[in-house]
């Protein structure tokens, strides 16, 4: 009797599968099932120095997310991002 792998049993092709992100809470569709913080800002056009966050569900809180660490995409998933701090630097009117 012959096991059937199903990585070779396919066409060559890998199966799509669409997911539905947010950032800065306007929508995403991506096909990737893992992106990296660098990734998500360029697909929202999102300056690299950006901070980026991952937003957690209830008291948890949000995670932040490095340029090149990986997040595991799935439906759903909530991202914003904060431009780098400012606090220090002289306003126009000093």
């Amino acid at each position: 009797m012959e096991a059937s792998n199903p990585q070779t049993a396919t066409t060559g092709e890998e199966k799509r599968h669409d997911f539905t992100i947010f950032i800065d809470a306007v929508r995403y569709t991506v096909d990737k099932t893992s992106m990296t913080g660098a990734e998500i800002k360029a697909l929202a056009h999102l300056d690299a120095q950006y901070q980026l966050y991952l937003e957690e569900h209830g008291d948890r809180p949000d995670k932040p997310i490095r340029n090149d660490e990986a997040v595991a995409i799935r439906n759903d998933l909530h991202f914003y991002a904060i431009p780098p701090a400012t606090m220090g630097e002289p306003s126009a009117n000093d």
